[in-house]
């Protein structure tokens, strides 16, 4: 699928990125790198509000997901707390911490700062992919995984810049728990009771489909899920249509981007 027009994800970092190999992982991922923007800047929707413009900025050096779907996340927190859906927010795959940022400066600007965020992931490490990890153009992760992990564009920051950026938004510390470790092991002790945002990015089918099991149950009725790669990394989308097929759950997934979607739980 390379070539094509769109770049609908690693949008940051591989926008700035100038060298060969990151180009050449972005071709084996199958996307095409857009004309370079200036260091730490999305293109900006022209109806975008002014607020969640200067977020797209200010977080944009902490984020590979495009200016839609962080614009998407900004009024799923907005939608949250209107609607006064109860429950924690939850984030499994926090690499550099730009999603969670977003969160926490949103739910600022609203006055808001009894929600907890917990943020999953090894904060070190990317996993391995497993036999279901294919891409959408068909290429399995395994391909390309031991050259991509190496590029410094894609790595994670070191945790305690990590964990700095995060608690720079003024976010109450007392209110981010950050749950170092395999996503798929930590989640059975350490998933809150109750959510109201659930957004997965781990990518892989393993861990996604953990975090369905574990998570979803706990998603208020009302409340968001958003499944960052779905429509490219097909082991999350396999993990997530198995699961609401065996619930028999249906909802509407709805599209953030071409990678990114979004549903409701009903009730």
């Amino acid at each position: 699928m390379s070539g094509r027009a769109i770049n609908p994800r690693l949008s940051s970092a591989l926008r700035r990125a100038v060298d060969r190999p990151v180009r050449e992982a972005a071709d084996r991922l199958g996307y095409a790198v857009a004309p370079k923007l200036p260091p730490g800047t999305h293109a900006v929707p022209t109806d975008c509000d002014p607020f969640t413009a200067g977020l797209i900025e200010r977080v944009g050096p902490f984020t590979m997901t495009t200016s839609e779907a962080m614009i998407g996340l900004v009024e799923a927190v907005r939608y949250l707390v209107r609607a006064d859906v109860p429950g924690a927010f939850v984030e499994c795959g926090v690499w550099r911490g730009g999603s969670a940022m977003l969160m926490a400066y949103t739910l600022l600007d609203l006055g808001v700062t009894d929600r907890d965020l917990h943020l999953f992931d090894t904060f070190e490490y990317v996993p391995p992919p497993g036999e279901h990890d294919y891409m959408l153009s068909g290429t399995h992760i395994s391909e390309f995984f031991d050259e991509t992990v190496k590029i410094k564009e894609l790595q994670h920051l070191p945790f305690e810049d990590l964990r700095r950026a995060v608690l720079s938004t003024g976010y109450p510390p007392e209110r981010v728990h950050f749950v170092p470790g395999l996503v798929e092991k930590t989640l059975p002790d350490h998933a809150p009771e109750t959510l109201a945002l659930c957004r997965l990015d781990t990518d892989l089918y393993g861990s996604t489909a953990q975090e369905m099991n574990h998570l979803w149950p706990r998603l208020s009725p009302g409340g968001v899920l958003i499944v960052d790669d779905y429509a490219q990394f097909l082991g999350a989308k396999k993990a997530v249509d198995e699961y609401f097929e065996s619930q028999r759950v249906a909802v509407m997934l709805h599209r953030l981007d071409t990678c990114a979607r979004l549903a409701l739980k009903p009730g």
